[in-house]
């Protein structure tokens, strides 16, 4: 078990440092909201389950008996909450012989700040594991992949054709997206809401996004994303994500990926009586996954 002594800091010990650092930097914004829709828990696990609904209503002869259809159950998604914990242990003689209040006050700003960085790596490993089978949705396949199962055959929320981010590979997933139908092959609207990406693509998704006309071409066009208003919640950079030609487009869709939180985060702090060592640690409890793919579409890039 790891323990602070006044070993771990001999510095502090001495008057004549000019500064600490390493320990505190500014932070990015909190970027695991932009991924998902969140919501609470109030049990160990949670389930989402598809309703099917019915099919297209057939033509009916004159004095001929009325079918009836059937919904069933579909594709069912269980939320498995994780518990995710740190902390840290000081000695009682490390806490009255560190001559530098920043040393100490601060450890408590630092468990936070670790805290805070879990929660965007795990949030971040869905879209990080989207293409890979290994990692299935309660469908069993991918979480984006072409052949989720349906009763009206298999559907596909990954670009037909792996592409790179380009204003026509943006145009040939929305137009994919457009012809979205639900579990019985009927339509849906199903409209795109923000465009996410890593680092790497950020500068050219401004640029496609934002320009008045065509980007990258002599055409005297419009710019159809911007002037249609293609992502009204805009362009979402994820510091993440892993791949750095992946890029994925989420929708109005409601119930796709979906953060539900069991435990807010908790700070506790006691001291040891026989050691007189202070304890501080903190702990929360929540899980990330997807309930309806329809809700995210992506490519791998190439």
């Amino acid at each position: 078990m790891a323990t602070i002594t006044t070993g771990t800091h001999p510095k502090a010990l001495w008057p004549g440092v000019k500064a600490w650092w390493g320990r505190s930097y500014d932070e990015h914004v909190p970027e695991y909201p932009d991924l998902y829709e969140s919501d609470t828990s109030d049990k160990a696990y949670e389930e989402e389950v598809e309703i099917t609904g019915f099919g297209l209503a057939p033509a009916k002869a004159e004095g001929s008996a009325i079918v009836y259809d059937s919904e069933t159950q579909g594709t069912v998604q269980r939320y498995t909450h994780v518990a995710y914990a740190l902390g840290y242990i000081v000695t009682y003689e490390e806490l009255r012989d560190d001559l530098y209040e920043y040393v100490s006050k601060r450890r408590a700003q630092a468990l936070a700040f670790s805290m805070r960085q879990t929660k965007e790596n795990v949030g971040a490993l869905l879209y990080n594991r989207a293409f890979n089978s290994a990692y299935p949705a309660g469908d069993g396949q991918a979480v984006i992949s072409a052949n989720h199962p349906s009763l009206n055959g298999p559907q596909s929320n990954l670009l037909a054709t792996a592409a790179d981010l380009s204003e026509a590979s943006i145009e040939d997933l929305a137009i994919q997206i457009m012809q979205t139908t639900n579990n019985r092959g009927l339509k849906v609207s199903n409209i795109p809401q923000s465009l996410h990406v890593a680092p790497a693509n950020w500068f050219e998704a401004q640029r496609i996004v934002g320009s008045i006309l065509q980007n990258d071409t002599a055409n005297n066009a419009i710019n159809v994303i911007k002037q249609q208003g293609l992502f009204p919640k805009g362009v979402k950079v994820n510091h993440y994500f892993t791949s750095p030609t992946a890029w994925f487009i989420r929708t109005n869709i409601p119930r796709g990926t979906m953060y539900l939180e069991r435990e807010k985060i908790s700070f506790d702090q006691d001291s040891d009586f026989d050691t007189k060592n202070a304890k501080a640690a903190c702990y929360e409890r929540y899980s990330f996954g997807i309930s309806d793919f329809r809700g995210l579409f992506g490519t791998p890039g190439v």
